[in-house]
């Protein structure tokens, strides 16, 4: 895998926290559903595990920024 895809995929899976962060505080908000707000807050710790396990990856690929 290239350090571009992994770049890509790496900016996406964070964007997507982003996006299950928001809806969360927003679900909590507006006081709904406290099943709904466990499951966004699930599926943010999962996406968190997954960004950051592609950040290392990423690292490791590129030579985590040290000169070559």
């Amino acid at each position: 895998m290239s350090s571009s895809v992994l770049t890509f995929l790496t900016l996406l899976v964070m964007g997507l926290v982003a996006i299950v962060l928001v809806r969360g505080l927003v679900n909590m908000a507006k006081g709904g559903s406290g099943s709904t707000s466990n499951k966004l807050m699930q599926a943010r710790v999962v996406l968190q595990a997954i960004a950051i396990i592609l950040i290392m990856l990423t690292l490791w690929v590129t030579g985590g920024g040290r000169p070559s």
